[in-house]
């Protein structure tokens, strides 16, 4: 991962700055590094639930709070999980590692793919390649009839399905944003 020791260590060095900083001198704090998936992860923990770490514009002219700009510009995605003794600012950087399946490791592709194979399994064997894994044109395919599916279903049930389409394009757009620049919680 040597193509991004640089990134990891500027984020390092950026988190464990930011309790320094903002939580203070002397607050113990655990350094976290480990491979999520296709990712490096960075964690610093600390106790002080109350001092988030704030997106500053780096526009500004202040040489101060360009921290998180810093992890924002270099980390594929960044958040903080708050736990009931602690907080846990964390970035995610690509690495060029590859999952089993080449695909993002993502909860909802996880689940998407969970259920793409259920439903494949409905389709002809004739359409499918190898035991289990769909082609992309079949998988395409697969998706726009679940989707159609699924749009039947909720007009079945008094649904309005463009407003269903709407809302989950809504959702979409909102979590995909995420995947891009913090997944787990939106960067504050």
């Amino acid at each position: 991962m040597q193509d991004i020791t640089d990134e990891a260590q500027l984020c390092v060095s950026e988190l464990v700055s930011n309790v320094i900083t903002h939580v203070g001198h002397g607050t113990p704090a655990t350094l976290a590094v480990s491979v999520r998936g296709t990712h490096l992860r960075i964690e610093v923990h600390d106790p002080d639930t109350r001092a988030l770490p704030v997106l500053r514009d780096p526009s500004t002219e202040s040489l101060e709070g360009r921290g998180m700009a810093l992890v924002d510009a270099v980390a594929d995605r960044w958040g903080v999980l708050l736990r009931p003794d602690r907080k846990v600012t964390w970035c995610e950087l690509a690495t060029k590692l590859t999952a089993p399946n080449g695909h993002v490791e993502a909860p909802s592709v996880m689940r998407a793919e969970a259920l793409l194979s259920l439903y494949a399994a409905a389709t002809p064997l004739s359409c499918r390649t190898g035991v289990g894994r769909l082609t992309s044109a079949v998988a395409e395919e697969t998706v726009i009839a679940a989707i159609t599916d699924f749009l039947h279903w909720l007009q079945a049930h008094g649904c309005d399905a463009d407003d269903m389409l709407d809302r989950a394009q809504m959702r979409f757009k909102a979590e995909a944003l995420p995947y891009v620049k913090g997944s787990e919680a939106s960067p504050g």
